[in-house]
């Protein structure tokens, strides 16, 4: 089996790719969705939060992710110690979600991987990218959120620039280039990959 990381900015496609993905068979962890699941259900991760930023941030019994967002998208210390607890725990998860597989690839959708040392985990990484623009009004229609908002999350992780030498595919999705052809290539180059190893 090779474990492949699916990762790209913020509105640049993640989940498109991954939904072609799927539709073609291939499993697919999503790290930012068993990261929300995580946080509600791993009683450790809860305390550890709440210990950060006190009993307010579970409200019912839930995660109240406005309140988590407003602290970590505006303060960089509290975004790595959230990061540190949150991401071991999706790693282990994801290596559980791994072992339940019998398909040759396996890839997990990621956010940041490039920005955490999260790239180390696979065998090859894939950079899904668009352009700012594309990116920030897929986000503010997506969200409901402003502008300057998307800007923001923008501005905490990488720029492709710096992530593009660092990728073993590149996957562009801004609409111009065709998609699934996309990633047919890319299934047929990992096939490559995974018989050579």
């Amino acid at each position: 089996m090779i474990k492949v990381g699916i990762t790209g900015g913020i509105g640049s496609g993640k989940s498109i790719v991954s939904k072609v993905l799927t539709a073609m068979n291939y499993p697919v962890y999503n790290s930012d969705i068993e990261a929300k699941r995580i946080v509600q259900e791993n009683p450790k991760v809860r305390s550890q939060l709440i210990e950060l930023f006190g009993k307010e941030l579970y409200i019912n019994n839930q995660l109240n992710r406005l309140y988590l967002a407003s602290i970590i998208f505006n303060d960089d210390v509290a975004l790595k110690k959230v990061n540190n607890i949150i991401h071991p725990q999706v790693r282990k998860d994801f290596e559980i979600f791994c072992e339940s597989q019998n398909k040759e690839i396996v890839f997990n959708e990621a956010a940041i991987l490039f920005e955490t040392g999260g790239e180390k985990q696979f065998d090859q990484m894939v950079l899904v990218t668009a352009d700012e623009d594309l990116r920030i009004s897929r986000v503010m229609k997506r969200d409901g959120i402003k502008k300057s908002e998307v800007k923001s999350r923008i501005g905490k992780q990488w720029p492709d620039e710096k992530k593009i030498p660092l990728a073993d595919f590149v996957v562009k999705n801004n609409g111009k280039e065709f998609l699934i052809g996309q990633v047919e290539e890319l299934v047929n180059s990992l096939r490559e990959v995974y018989n050579s190893s």
